[in-house]
């Protein structure tokens, strides 16, 4: 028989989840698809990182909603960069003019591995679907599961 979330539980279950299926995609993007991240992309990533521990927290403490509460704002936070980046990417507004790149000398020449890395614009978007980036479906995923968990967290507390 089908069992619905309990309240009290879907905090937790966004905190833990929303992190690990966006860092999978992303990593799964860059590994098999080659679709490497820029530097706004990272500082997605970052937000996601930070949340991961604190929804861990949340997830097996006893009585750490505190940790669930921090775990969400993560995730807040890395949907809201998503949403500034999009517009970037979109040509919304003016972004930052910094790129990254993937160099690795891997045991060979660091200089030739430097001037031969692929450069990762902020401003351009590698992939969408549905006309969406990927830091657009960040934005879209991210902040209204945070607004939910952190609603469904504030309703808990009674």
């Amino acid at each position: 028989m089908f069992n619905a979330v309990r309240t009290s539980d879907l905090p937790r279950r966004i905190a833990l989840g929303v992190p690990l299926a966006l860092l999978g995609g992303a990593y799964f993007g860059q590994y098999v698809f080659g679709l490497y991240p820029c530097e706004m992309c990272w500082w997605q990533r970052y937000a996601l990182f930070f949340a991961l521990p604190f929804a861990l927290i949340g997830w097996f403490g006893r009585s750490a909603r505190w940790a669930t509460g921090l775990a969400l704002l993560g995730i807040l936070v890395g949907g809201l960069i998503g949403g500034f980046h999009a517009g970037i990417e979109y040509g919304w507004w003016q972004g930052f003019t910094a790129c990254t790149t993937t160099a690795t000398a891997g045991g060979g020449d660091a200089l030739d591995a430097i001037l031969n890395a692929p450069v990762v614009r902020c401003d351009t978007a590698p992939w969408d679907l549905f006309g969406i980036s990927l830091a657009g479906w960040n934005f879209l995923i991210s902040v209204p599961a945070a607004i939910v968990g952190l609603t469904a967290l504030g309703k808990a507390r009674g």
